[in-house]
């Protein structure tokens, strides 16, 4: 349980706040590069821990993240033209360049305004199908820039997905490192067969959730690392003669500020929560391994194949209490959560909660020790930010090491299970 003021800290992301300095010492996705298809299309508004931002692809395509109201007269970006090299404010036609330049004041003549003042702006990079950027930072005293492993694999081994929800960061990132809601809530996707008491695994090799079929009270096991920790869920799972020989075990690493890496039996999604206010989270998902994604499969699969759950041009998840949180309750009788898919039952659980929970009401047992050792990962960081050093991970560059699960003999421990992840040769062909 935390107190009133720990959860405030926590979960606030805004500019001077305990947890918004601690966010800002690291680079965030705000938007998927599929957002911006070619050069001089329609720009995007993005917003990152309260800033509000536009994203414009200019006319060579790169890509430009500038504060969205125009610096002149404060009309947004977002309503402006993408041309000749930047984008043009409609309200008054000042033109600006992705790092901010002027380059056109057309009701001012007088040349001094483009010499002596930029239109805000910040760094930018694009990889793996994410544009990222970060906030807050000095011009030239950026935080390193980390690399993941689906940076690495071929595009066409890698599928990008943005979910957008109206509650706090945390809340679904702790839902994110709760290993023992996986075969209950997600009973449908993981237990398939759980309604005549005959479970067994979901046949899709790109299901995270059928991993943690059979054993509803996991064994855990944590270890703290550079980037934040990893855990074990260790589950029971019957050999071919029935006999509980085996354990499967679930390695997920938390890697700070907001991520987290899921693996499936053919492919992994790292995920990041990532707070656009105190009250709404952009959820990015990516999907990437030894086949191709099926991008069908996988919407199908989280649940946002449905048009009245999730808008894929707004990226909105759009359910709400007016419809139930998207719940058929009169399917219930023989599907376990009536919702769809598992992102719409983990977005509806944190839903739920409001959009900010009040952590001091909680009553926390042993299957919550990853939460507890998430809270405490941040709330030390916070620590550390005010102590003047630097948060959990934020210097780190190299994150290509990922989590492999498997089943692991009894007498095995669960750090043998290898962590390393590469695509070979012959699959990225």
């Amino acid at each position: 349980m935390l107190s009133h003021e720990e959860n405030e800290a926590l979960c606030r992301v805004g500019r001077g706040t305990p947890m918004g300095k601690v966010m800002r010492r690291y680079w965030h996705p705000i938007a998927l590069s599929e957002e911006l298809p070619e050069p001089d299309c329609k720009p995007i508004r993005a917003e990152l821990l309260g800033e509000k931002l536009v994203v414009f692809r200019d006319s060579e395509g790169k890509v430009g993240v500038l504060q969205e109201s125009c610096m002149h007269r404060g009309a947004s970006l977002a309503l402006g033209r993408v041309e000749d090299g930047g984008v043009r404010c409609l309200y008054h036609g000042w033109k600006f360049a992705v790092d901010g330049t002027i380059l056109d004041t057309p009701n001012n003549p007088d040349p001094r305004v483009k010499q002596r003042l930029k239109q805000p702006c910040f760094p930018v990079r694009e990889e793996g199908g994410l544009i990222w950027t970060v906030v807050g930072a000095k011009k030239g005293e950026e935080p390193p820039f980390r690399r993941y492993s689906f940076m690495d694999a071929p595009a066409e081994h890698r599928l990008a997905l943005r979910i957008n929800v109206k509650c706090n960061y945390l809340q679904l990132w702790e839902g994110g490192a709760d290993s023992s809601h996986v075969g209950i809530l997600h009973a449908e996707s993981a237990s398939p067969g759980w309604l005549n008491d005959e479970p067994t695994r979901d046949s899709r090799a790109s299901n995270p959730a059928n991993l943690a079929v059979v054993d509803n009270a996991p064994t855990f096991e944590i270890e703290n690392t550079d980037y934040g920790f990893h855990y074990a869920a260790m589950r029971r799972a019957p050999n071919a003669q029935g006999e509980p020989e085996v354990v499967n075990v679930r390695v997920v690493p938390l890697i700070m500020p907001t991520g987290r890496i899921i693996p499936a039996p053919n492919s992994f999604l790292t995920v990041f929560e990532t707070p656009d206010n105190d009250g709404q989270t952009s959820t990015f998902i990516v999907q990437h391994g030894y086949s191709k994604p099926d991008r069908e499969e996988m919407l199908e699969l989280l649940g946002m194949d449905d048009p009245a759950v999730y808008d894929p041009e707004t990226h909105n998840l759009t359910v709400d209490w007016g419809m139930g949180l998207g719940q058929k309750r009169d399917q219930m009788d023989e599907h376990w959560s009536g919702m769809k898919g598992v992102e719409h039952e983990d977005a509806a659980m944190a839903l739920s909660m409001g959009q900010i929970f009040d952590r001091t009401q909680e009553h926390l047992v042993a299957a919550d020790g990853a939460v507890v050792r998430l809270r405490r990962c941040l709330l030390d960081s916070i620590k550390a930010v005010e102590e003047g050093e630097e948060p959990l991970g934020a210097t780190m560059e190299d994150l290509t090491q990922v989590s492999v699960t498997s089943d692991a003999p009894l007498d095995r421990p669960w750090q043998a299970v290898g962590h390393h992840y590469e695509i070979p040769p012959q699959a990225a062909e």
